[in-house]
Formats: structure tokens, C-alpha cells, sequence
């Protein structure tokens, strides 16, 4: 699936819930199929920083996608980290990088987190977006 496709059943998958709450509760059950990072990369050197909660992020490129495993000390902070998994997984470097990931603003999500979790979601997504440019200077070499 495209990035695009990706974001339109989130949105689709978020208009179902009627208020905030359910759409909490439903990020908690996204955290609960997050890919389990490898306990190796639980170390500083993965850890995102700028969030609140611990927030570890690893990336490989597997072909000419990336795939991404994550893990959070916070359950609402684990449950961002996969829905930005669930957009980015299996995706070229060049198309992350230069993706408009809308339904971040479509969904409310920024709008509706405390400002602390805000930014460090927008941190995850730069991070994420890092790991694209890198792996896309990489393979352009």
C-alpha cells in the first residue's frame, strides 16, 4: 500500500470514534501490535530525544524499504509510535522523506495530545524521516 492509502484508512479507521477517548483507547490497542525491538537496540544511542517518555527507534533497510521496531515506557506514547510505524513500515527511503503526513492534522492527534507528547511526536517523525534520508544517501552513493 501507498503512504497515501495508509494514511486514508487511518483517518477512515479514527472517524468511527466519536470522542478523544476512544480514540486513546484505541492507540492503546495499537501499541499491543507494535513490532518488538530488539532488546539490543533499548540503549541511549536509539532513544529519541525531545519526547517525554522513553521512546527507543530502530530502522534497517530491507531491500529498498525500511522497516521500523519501536518501544515506549509510556502506553499512549507506545500507541504513536505505531501508528507512525503502520504509515512508514515497508516504505522506500525517498517516499518517506518527502511524504506530507496529513492525517496526523486530519486525525487531530497533535491537537488533542498535551504539548509535551505534541512535540515529541513531531520529534518521532523527524526521527523516522532522518532514518529515510540516511538510508536514501546510502543507497544513492
Amino acid at each position: 500500500m501507498s503512504l497515501d492509502e495508509i494514511q486514508n484508512e487511518i483517518i477512515e479507521d479514527f472517524e468511527v470514534f466519536s470522542d478523544w477517548v476512544d480514540k486513546y483507547n484505541y492507540l492503546i490497542e495499537l501499541s499491543k501490535n507494535l513490532p518488538a525491538i530488539n532488546p539490543n537496540f533499548k540503549t541511549n544511542k536509539y532513544l529519541i530525544e525531545g519526547c517525554q517518555s522513553k521512546v527507543w527507534l530502530y530502522a534497517e533497510l530491507e531491500g529498498d524499504k525500511i522497516k521500523f521496531s519501536a518501544d515506549s515506557d509510556a502506553i499512549i506514547t507506545k500507541g504513536i509510535i505505531a501508528l507512525l510505524i503502520k504509515v512508514m513500515a515497508d516504505q522506500k527511503p525517498e517516499d518517506i522523506m518527502n511524504a506530507d503526513f496529513y492525517f496526523i492534522d486530519r486525525i487531530g492527534l497533535k491537537e488533542n495530545l498535551s504539548p509535551t507528547r505534541s512535540n515529541g511526536l513531531l520529534t518521532m517523525v523527524k526521527q523516522m524521516k532522518l532514518y529515510a534520508l540516511a538510508y536514501h544517501a546510502k543507497q544513492n552513493q
